[in-house]
């Protein structure tokens, strides 16, 4: 009689316990998405202000000679042989 109460409060605990888990586990997964897709509006409303900010400022800093430099180091590292 005493085995199977043990067993009783050894199966009751197990199924209380992974309970708990899943419960905290979808509870987690349901909290990360959720910051997730707030992080991810927030980033594309900077990203589109940083991007429209940028052109103009990228086009003003690089002279021919940077990008002639940088295409080159492009070509250099994917193989190509047509580099100087």
């Amino acid at each position: 009689m005493e085995q199977t109460d043990f067993i009783v409060q050894a199966l009751n605990l197990t199924l209380f316990g992974m309970g708990f888990v899943f419960l905290f586990l979808t509870l987690l997964v349901g909290v990360t998405k959720l910051m997730s897709m707030i992080i991810q509006k927030f980033q594309s409303k900077v990203h589109d202000q940083q991007d429209f900010n940028n052109n103009s400022e990228l086009e003003d800093e690089i002279d021919e000679e940077t990008k002639f430099v940088i295409e080159q180091a492009i070509k250099m590292h994917r193989g190509h042989k047509d580099y100087a």
